[in-house]
């Protein structure tokens, strides 16, 4: 295999894992244990040799093959049992009736030692048992080869061990597990070990007891310096390798990973097994999402605390009767329907930056069997657009009892409501496309202030649009609180209020303003609308290039 700078990653291996066969993959950092592994299950396509599959080419049976990454693919918030369910009615085929999937679920948690905590949050649970879940969720389906990235990485050496021993119980059923390890002690307990060296040839392909014999050295950790010595390692390198020499990959009779691999990027097309469907998708993801939601109790905190907090600020910042006709404030009646306009972009925007981030390495793994990032990206929508509606009632609803808003009818409500609402869903979008551009909860916190600057500085709100230098009026344009902002003043009539003979700073503020308030509030709507759109195209674009796999050395 070879990285973007062409060099060869991994080179002359040849091995045969068979049904019933714990296959370890040790060697150094850098060394290529993650890349062959991911060669192995058909998520990488090597540009030479080839991966069989009972004499199958692995591509069209990724669906079927279990892979475990290093990361966790579960949720932490759902209990054990529920999580299961959830991934099995998303990866058994459609029409697979609750009994079943009850079974399947039952079977997967005594297998893997998980009854009594099938009711405890994810969460909650230590890491060899979070471990141990993203284990059970791969075999609901019954995968006839289960590969895992370093499973016991970051594991004390108990829960190493005692994950390790499930491992083999689960190769004792007939399945083919091939690991990855950093772990001396694993080596030892598995029935095949590949050892390469740092330039990603095989040393030592065989049983475990015979590395350190056919390296010349005393202890498992010592082989690991021992394959870095071209002059120890050189006959291995070349196809006389020590030990059990085995060939071919995967399950029964198969052909052999050989030759000098080099990268020829991700495997291609997934083909899925014959799951649901994207409308029945969407609404299994909406229900899982809506239920993540409710069990997060910070999360539901930070929801209903925004509005609260923003509604206050709005009392005790604002005088009462700023819309009043026979006395109106045009400055206090500009600022109050501005930070409406950014209220609900806020909303918006906090409400999305952290929804993908968070776990992006279960949607990773969901997009390699069954998951249409389509419906995903939907579902989240579904789930927290009513959240942000009842965000945005509750704001104008409590600035107008607080005589903050002038005085209307469903009219003029409906379309400040409106224009709120498509406000809030743009900037949802927006951080929907952010969470799933950046790889860490930390990076979309650092995000936040940069989107939300140039959306109070371009507005048109504290330097009117017409007074922008050129650059910034160019700006406005792409900034969806300028729309929402002119939206709400045409909404509630800004014009004809500044006009009024009792407002002896009307006209002149007015004119500065142009002809801000004086289009439809629909052509608002619309802009927000497109923006909405796009920017949720946008984010299935960038979760979809996300979701294949990175090129890595």
């Amino acid at each position: 295999m070879r990285t973007r700078a062409a060099r060869e990653v991994l080179c002359g291996i040849t091995l045969r894992a068979g049904p019933g066969e714990l296959t370890v993959i040790a060697g150094s950092s850098g060394a290529g244990k993650t890349v062959l592994l991911e060669t192995l299950a058909g998520i990488r396509e090597p540009a030479e040799g080839r991966v069989l599959y009972d004499g199958a080419q692995p591509r069209g049976l990724r669906a079927t093959l279990g892979f475990v990454p290093q990361d966790d693919i579960i949720h932490r918030q759902l209990p054990v049992a529920r999580t299961l369910e959830y991934a099995a009615r998303l990866r058994m085929p459609a029409g697979t009736p609750p009994a079943a999937v009850d079974a399947a679920v039952a079977r997967v948690l005594a297998a893997l030692g998980l009854v009594e905590r099938a009711r405890q949050p994810v969460g909650s649970l230590s890491g060899g048992e979070r471990k141990r879940v993203s284990v059970a969720v791969e075999l609901l389906t019954r995968p006839g080869v289960l590969f895992l990235d370093e499973p016991t990485s970051g594991l004390d050496p108990a829960a190493g061990a005692e994950l390790m021993s499930v491992l083999r119980e689960v190769a004792a059923a007939g399945t083919t597990v091939v690991l990855t390890t950093h772990t001396p002690s694993d080596l030892l307990r598995g029935d095949q070990v590949v050892f390469l060296s740092p330039d990603g040839a095989a040393v030592y392909t065989g049983p475990p007891e015979g590395l350190c014999a056919a390296l010349g050295v005393g202890t498992v950790e010592d082989a690991y310096r021992a394959a870095a010595d071209p002059a120890r390692t050189a006959p291995a390198r070349h196809g006389s390798g020590h030990g059990q020499d085995r060939t071919g990959a995967g399950h029964g009779p198969a052909g052999p990973l050989a030759g000098a691999a080099r990268r020829g990027g991700p495997a291609g097309s997934t083909r899925r097994a014959a799951g649901l469907g994207p409308g029945r998708q969407w609404a299994l993801l909406t229900r899982r999402h809506a239920e993540i939601l409710l069990r997060d109790r910070l999360t539901l905190a930070v929801l209903a605390g925004s509005p609260v907090m923003i509604v206050a600020m709005f009392a005790v910042l604002f005088r009462p009767g700023a819309f009043d006709p026979q006395a109106p404030n045009p400055g206090t009646s500009a600022m109050i329907l501005f930070w409406i306009a950014f209220g609900g972009f806020f909303f918006g925007l906090t409400y999305g930056l952290l929804q993908i981030c968070t776990e992006l390495p279960v949607v990773r793994r969901e997009r390699l069997t069954v998951l249409r990032v389509g419906p995903y990206v939907l579902s989240k929508l579904t789930v927290l657009l009513p959240v942000l509606a009842a965000a945005d009632a509750l704001l104008l609803a409590v600035l107008r009892a607080l005589d903050r808003l002038p005085a209307g009818g469903w009219s003029v409500y409906g379309s400040l409501f409106t224009t709120t609402l498509l406000s809030s869903a743009a900037a949802l979008a927006l951080g929907l496309l952010a969470s799933a551009a950046v790889s860490a909860p930390g990076q979309a916190t650092l995000l936040l202030p940069m989107l939300c600057f140039p959306q109070v500085l371009f507005s048109g709100a504290f330097v009117p649009v017409p007074q922008m230098a050129w650059p910034g009026t160019a700006l406005s344009y792409a900034m969806t609180n300028r729309w929402a902002y002119e939206a709400l003043g045409s909404g509630v009539g800004l014009e004809g209020l500044w006009a009024h003979g009792g407002a002896p700073l009307g006209p002149p503020l007015l004119a500065a303003y142009g002809d801000s308030f004086g289009r439809p509030a629909a052509l608002g709507w619309l802009v927000l609308a497109g923006f909405t759109l796009v920017l949720l195209a946008g984010t299935w674009a960038v979760l979809l290039r996300r979701c294949r796999r990175a090129d890595r050395a």
